[in-house]
């Protein structure tokens, strides 16, 4: 017969691996956990929490002056060869070079492809919402959105996890899907402190209210000996 599951309870624990293997060797002095979260439901009238779009005002910017710059002075010369004025001489000498360079010569090549890069760089900027640094926050109320800095969000879990007995240090790497905590303990069990450490930090990630909780790992070791 199986348990029945807790509704309430969204935490799905996978194996605790402890003692890590290493190399063929195995290290009796670390302890390692992983856990998952479903994301919390937002509320009705809420809407969907998506990524917040960067407005890149710099690339757009830049791709505007050299489009208005261009265009300018190529409507300049059009103009002037209407008027009965020879045309520019950079241009001559652009169409002289296309004309006797073949395709396969190494700078049409090149040209092409940092154009081509350059192309590429503009699709992805347009086609990514980017600000990969704000973790989308739930919407409880229609109409206001909330973003968390990443590294404000670490500092706060490495707050809570210094707080554990026998955390001498941490070291917290947020990112947008994983948490990724590293401690070092200089006394207790490890396992004692680890499973102090899913809980504590368990409860500081539902508590920072992101859209999308992020799993949660956490490895603890012993300090490195001296001498």
């Amino acid at each position: 017969m199986t348990e029945p599951q807790d509704p309430g309870n969204s935490t799905r624990r996978l194996p605790t691996v402890d003692p890590v293997e290493q190399g063929g060797a195995v290290a009796l002095d670390q302890s390692a956990s992983a856990a998952s979260y479903d994301p919390a439901p937002t509320k009705e009238g809420g809407g969907g929490a998506g990524r917040f779009w960067s407005a890149r005002r710099i690339p757009a910017g830049l791709v505007a002056l050299v489009v208005l710059g261009g265009a300018g002075l190529l409507l300049y010369d059009v103009a002037a060869v209407r008027a009965d004025h020879p045309a520019m001489r950079w241009r001559r000498s652009l169409a002289d070079e296309l004309a006797q360079r073949p395709l396969n010569n190494v700078w049409v090549l090149a040209g092409a492809a940092v154009a081509m890069a350059i192309g590429l760089w503009l699709i992805v900027l347009a086609a990514t919402p980017g600000l990969r640094d704000l973790l989308p926050m739930r919407r409880d109320r229609p109409g206001v959105r909330a973003g968390l800095d990443r590294t404000a969000a670490a500092l706060v879990l490495r707050d809570r996890a210094v707080e554990v007995s026998g955390v001498q240090s941490v070291r917290v790497r947020m990112g947008r899907a994983k948490v990724a905590v590293r401690a070092v303990s200089h006394f207790r069990e490890l396992d004692d402190v680890r499973a102090d450490l899913d809980t504590v930090l368990t409860t500081g990630i539902d508590e920072l209210g992101l859209a999308k909780q992020p799993s949660l790992s956490v490895h603890v070791r012993r300090p490195a000996k001296k001498g």
